[in-house]
């Protein structure tokens, strides 16, 4: 920090400012120990200029001597700590830095000094920021922290550059050059000049040597790639006016060049498709050779690496937008789809943009452009405010929970109650996050005062919870989570410790199920993840992962080809290898590998045997779609992201039979099939594509031609035939571009009654484009292209191939999965009902809805299919969905629920929930911090479930009632009702069990005090508790207070805080999910194991408590509806029953099966405890 702080007088109009740097624990100059802080002054900055009296700092100019770069937060403090170093910093920022700062401040993205969060960082205007989490006290770790540069004002020159190339490199002398560049900021002349110039000595041109010096004279040298391959073909020229071609590399990627007269320090350049040329000096080996050797940069398409961000401004204020590609492209900026003239507005990666007004209001994107391809960003909105206007409203929006069965429905026969919701969009950024590349510190509209009501329900009070106000806070910020579970395609096999990718990076590994999670980092846009078999049993998968943006965590099953089995070759023979795996159909294609075309990374041709795998996804079996790699993508001339259609991949693996290392190959050629091409216009628009692991986009590798051959007498086949080489990049793709393109409105509910207010988000919605029927001669072969996407508050908009000619040229098959559960499609038969499937007629007729069990009741009710038929603009039953064009995505993102859609539900048995504090589980920036909210921390959720046995001769609702049971806070006040209907055990007559959830025990929401639910079981009908899990009644009794109950007709604990098993009948699940820690919760519970997961109800296993019911006399209320109906009456009722020779009864009971104990009475609860 500095000194004086701000705010401090300065006595005079000039100020000494010194810098305060808190000491990093390893470094303790003159005896300083940790905590202290020292002055130190900066030599150059002995004052500032004072500023109405103060001394100007912390984001004011510092003076006449020097000012404050912009804030820079390259780095985030995962891994090893927070690195903010300078020179990374002039990387992506070139320019931004002067040459020699002078002072250096840091601090949190929160805007705290590092002493003030008690962490130990180390930091220098030489050398930048660091943060490592091993010095951090212990339970610590590193923030994520954001640096700024103090520059001098006076004008100052960068270092020398390095000499550049002569500008002659033979014949007469020529000039070389190296420059310098003036750094200030105030446009000030720089004393001296910015360049300087020398002669460079001559030297002889080819064929042109003196005397008999020549023909010793040897050059020699190689052409390989960045990853040290050779480079064969690659044409290697003496620069000069004009450049002279000496040779062309041999396939070792070596050229050697006798009798030619240069010298030391001439330049020799190689050219060759596909990469940029590059330049070497000649230099000397020593021995009297003359050596250049030459690295070619691959062309890679430029990708976004950094993307805009959405911002909200008031008019007036400044905003910065921020793009960065890969590679050296910088970016250009739109505005509404209009460039935005660099010189005119200044920017390099950089937008700034000054002085708002309403009409630079709209969408800006970036657009990156080299000479293998461009690529756009993402768009990003900027809002601008009037001077006064609020971007949230204090006025909650509706927001409807349903009440408890037992509560009174309104004038209008509702039982659903108006709680009010503030609606998470962003608020207006503060001055100081002008020009920050991110949001800044995020503030989001939301609650900021709720009141408590009360509601009459069964002869009781039910409270609840509205929002009573909203404003601009602190965001939300939950984790942003993918998980998942990675199997083998073929036998479901997991991957056991499999290792995880993110780029080049190794982020970790899966677990002994298969299972993984993976943290979003920010601002990411698409998430490119590889699973890597260390095994080699299985072909690498590379996956775009969809994720939800606002929070929580997305489950995904991942599927991996199981690589072919190795087959040998012989390296000086003509190899081919067909390509298809359909049983019963010719090959899609053929792989031909000339004799000597297998090479060693080093470029020599390999002689001998080869054990060759070539893995073929064959999109004639439908089953293969979800092990296909990517998402079948590729960045078009333009830059957009569109898709392709795939006629088959392959991934090869081609090794040296004898060591196992790696080969490579030269030209290679691919032979297709034209017959297995049913579209006659994919015939001229096939190619070639390999997919870059990094970014999960295909890229073109060349384009197949068509070729007619005959066989026999008077067979003439068509085949398309293209060329490859394969080096780094194993996996390729036969693929057209398809232009046919639409979108497919898809919602997900709660249950069937389909009410607007209970989607459900965070659900993957998968679409696979299939072949609907054959004969048609535009239809597509086979599936052709592989989505997913994540459902958002207002459903799910999926790409999809489209045609308008034809309803059934193209099919779509769709599936809905929450944490792995698969949803249930809405039926098409016996009858359709268009109100249920969402979609109005005659519309609907025209797709041919068709779920999956239309024909067969047998086959699973998860899925349907249609025909994705483009609207007709002319039709006006055809323009309100269920079908978007491609263009016109944002009316499909933003339809309202009324329009067109299709829909999927949860299937659950009768189930309710009640929390006092409403929370959206599927909406986590819903969360509000109250005591008496459910799930008292919104970046971990913590599920807990009780297994109930019931024996009788139905299925049986049961309630829990959560109250506090320790906490003084909220003690006797109710936190929710959770009601679950008990399921049939099919291997037990009799019997049911139920999987009913309650409040954990714990830490509440200011995490200061731990909780001890109180909860209170009580199954509907007329029903007695006959056991408790022994181990269960002795954890409780040994965690003392023990809840006094003698009611045999419930049971009551105060919960647990310790995360039990099923050995105790409990189940606990903690997620970034609070629905997938539920369904987790629930499988375990239904298996009764604490490891496994079942659908099918196991009531003997792993159970709490069990309870007797039976059939009541006809006209007689059982306990749990005189509890509803008339809770002061059971109460009384309780009360006559209590004393010891019901106590005695109960302890009299006959024995129970072995897995449960016959426990004494439950405890007793009190009058306040037992409302509706």
């Amino acid at each position: 920090m500095w000194w004086p702080p701000p705010g401090f007088p300065c006595h005079s109009t000039r100020c000494l400012c010194l810098l305060i740097l808190p000491i990093a624990a390893p470094i303790y100059p003159h005896g300083a120990a940790p905590g202290m802080s020292l002055l130190i002054p900066y030599p150059g900055v002995t004052s500032v200029r004072s500023n109405g009296g103060l001394c100007a700092h912390g984001g004011l100019h510092a003076g006449g001597g020097a000012e404050w770069t912009s804030w820079f937060n390259i780095d985030h403090p995962g891994g090893d700590g927070d690195y903010e170093s300078l020179d990374a910093i002039r990387f992506y920022y070139r320019g931004r830095v002067c040459a020699r700062p002078v002072a250096i401040q840091a601090r949190t993205t929160e805007w705290e000094l590092p002493q003030d969060v008690g962490e130990v960082v180390h930091f220098s205007p030489k050398k930048g920021f660091r943060c490592v989490n091993k010095e951090q006290p212990q339970g610590k770790t590193c923030s994520n922290y954001h640096i700024r540069f103090l520059c001098p004002l006076e004008p100052m020159w960068t270092e020398w550059g390095s000499w550049g190339p002569c500008s002659r490199s033979c014949g007469s002398t020529g000039t070389r050059v190296r420059r310098r560049s003036c750094q200030n900021a105030r446009k000030l002349l720089c004393a001296g000049h910015p360049s300087e110039v020398q002669q460079c000595p001559p030297s002889p041109c080819p064929g042109t040597c003196p005397g008999d010096t020549c023909p010793e004279h040897t050059l020699q040298g190689s052409v390989v790639s960045a990853a040290g391959s050779a480079l064969p073909g690659a044409r290697v020229y003496l620069e000069g006016r004009p450049p002279t071609l000496l040779a062309r590399s041999d396939t070792r990627g070596a050229f050697r060049v006798s009798g030619l007269c240069v010298n030391i320090g001439a330049n020799v350049s190689a050219h060759r498709d596909g990469f940029a040329p590059g330049l070497a000096s000649v230099v000397s080996n020593g021995s009297g050779l003359l050596v250049a050797h030459v690295v070619l940069q691959k062309l890679e398409k430029p990708y976004m690496v950094l993307h805009p961000t959405p911002k909200v401004r008031v008019a007036g204020q400044e905003v910065t937008f921020c793009c960065k590609a890969s590679g050296t492209p910088v970016p250009k900026k739109y505005h509404n789809g209009t460039l935005l003239d660099r010189m005119a507005h200044q920017y390099s990666s950089r937008l700034v943009l000054r002085a708002l007004t309403p009409g630079q209001a709209g969408t800006y994107h970036c657009k990156a452009s080299t000479e293998a391809g461009a690529i756009r960003s993402a768009p990003a909105q900027l809002t601008v405010l009037a001077q006064g206007q609020q971007s949230c409203k204090a006025a909650p929006e509706p927001s409807l929970v349903e009440l408890p069965a037992e509560c009174q429905q309104d004038a209008g026969g509702s039982r659903y109650y108006d709680v009010g919701h503030c609606p998470p969009t962003p608020c207006a950024g503060s001055p100081a996050d002008g020009q920050r590349c991110g949001a800044g510190a995020r503030r989001c509209c939301g609650v900021r005062r709720m009141e408590m009501r009360e509601i009459r329900c069964g002869g009781s009070i039910l409270p609840i919870k509205v929002v009573a106000k909203c404003g601009c806070g602190p965001c939300a910020q939950p984790r942003v989570l993918v998980q998942g579970r990675v199997t083998a395609a073929d036998t479901g096999e997991p991957l056991r410790f499999g290792q995880i990718y993110l780029g080049k990076k190794k982020i970790g590994f899966t677990g002994f199920q298969g299972s993984f999670t993976i943290e979003v980092p920010p601002d990411t846009q698409r998430l490119v993840a590889r699973f890597v078999d260390r095994q080699q049993r299985l072909v690498d998968a590379i996956k775009v992962l969809p994720f939800d943006r606002r929070g929580g965590a997305v489950y995904q099953e991942v599927k991996m080809m199981r690589k072919k089995e190795a087959v040998e070759l012989d390296a000086g023979q003509i190899n081919a290898i067909p390509l298809g795996e359909a049983s019963g159909q010719e090959p899609i294609a053929e792989l031909i590998i000339p004799a000597g075309a297998f090479l060693h990374p080093s470029g020599e041709v390999f002689n001998g045997t080869v054990k060759a795998s070539v893995t073929f996804l064959d999109p004639r079996d439908v089953a293969t779609a979800r092990a296909a790699s990517s998402d079948l993508s590729f960045a078009n001339a333009d830059g957009e992201i569109v898709p392709l259609r795939t006629y088959g991949m392959f991934a090869v693996d081609f090794r040296d039979g004898d060591s196992g290392t790696a080969l490579q190959t030269g030209p290679v050629e691919v032979r297709m099939d034209a017959g297995q091409i049913w579209m006659a216009e994919h015939l001229k628009k096939m190619k070639l594509w390999s997919l870059n692991p990094e970014t999960g986009l295909w890229e073109e590798e060349g384009v197949l031609r068509p070729t007619k051959e005959r066989r026999g007498r008077r067979e003439e086949r068509t085949f398309l035939i293209g060329n490859m080489e394969i080096r780094e990049r194993r996996l390729f793709n036969l693929d057209v571009p398809e232009d046919r393109r639409c979108f497919v409105k898809v919602r997900a509910y709660s249950n069937e009654k389909f009410n607007p207010y209970e989607q459900l988000e965070g659900v993957v919605i998968s679409l696979i484009n299939l072949e609907p029927k054959p004969g048609f001669p535009a239809n597509p072969r086979a599936w052709g292209r592989f989505d997913s996407v994540v459902t958002g508050p207002n459903g799910a908009c999926l790409p999809a191939f489209c045609d308008a000619r034809r309803p059934d040229a193209y099919t779509a098959y769709i599936t809905a999965t929450l944490g792995g559960e698969e949803l249930e499609a809405v039926p098409s038969s016996p009858k359709l009902n268009p109100n249920a499937v969402g979609v109005s007629q005659p519309y609907l007729n025209k797709l041919g809805y068709r779920r999956l069990d239309h024909d067969d009741p047998d086959i699973k009710k998860t899925a349907f299919q249609v025909n994705v038929a483009k609207p007709d603009p002319n039709n006006i039953d055809e323009t309100n969905g269920p079908i978007y064009p491609y263009r016109s995505l944002r009316e499909c993102e933003e339809a309202p629920v009324s329009a067109n859609h299709f829909r999927f539900y949860r299937v659950e048995v009768d189930k309710y929930e009640y929390n006092v504090v409403p929370f959206k589980e599927s909406d986590l920036t819903s969360w509000t911090g109250d005591y008496l909210s459910w799930w008292p921390n919104p970046q971990e959720f913590r599920a807990c479930f009780i297994k109930v046995r019931i024996e009788g001769p139905q299925e049986y609702m049961v309630r829990s009632r959560n109250e506090g049971g320790s906490h003084p806070r909220t003690i006797g006040q109710l936190y929710g009702l959770r009601d679950a209907r008990s399921v049939r055990d099919a291997m037990r007559d009799g019997s049911s069990g139920a999987c009913l959830e309650f409040k954990c025990s714990g830490m509440l929401y200011d995490q200061s005090l731990v909780d001890r639910t109180l909860v209170t079981v009580i199954p509907q009908g007329s029903c007695r508790r006959t056991a408790v899990n022994g181990l269960l009644r002795d954890y409780l009794a040994r965690h003392p207070p023990v809840v006094d109950n003698n009611n045999t007709a419930a049971f009551t604990m105060l919960a647990p805080v310790d995360p039990l098993g099923h050995n105790y009948g409990i189940y606990t699940v903690t997620d970034q999910n609070p629905r997938l820690a539920k369904e987790i919760a629930i499988g375990r519970c239904f298996d009764g194991t604490s490891d496994g997961f079942s659908r099918e109800m196991k009531s003997d296993a792993g159970t709490a408590v069990t309870f007797t019911c039976q059939e009541r006399p006809a006209g007689r209320e059982s306990f749990f509806q005189r509890l509803l109906t008339s809770p002061a009456e059971a109460l009384d009722e309780i009360r006559r029953e209590m004393g010891a020779g019901e106590l005695a009864g109960v302890q009299a009971q006959p024995s129970v099966p072995p897995n449960s104990q016959t426990g004494p009475s439950v405890p007793s609860v009190g009058e306040n405890q037992w409302g509706s």
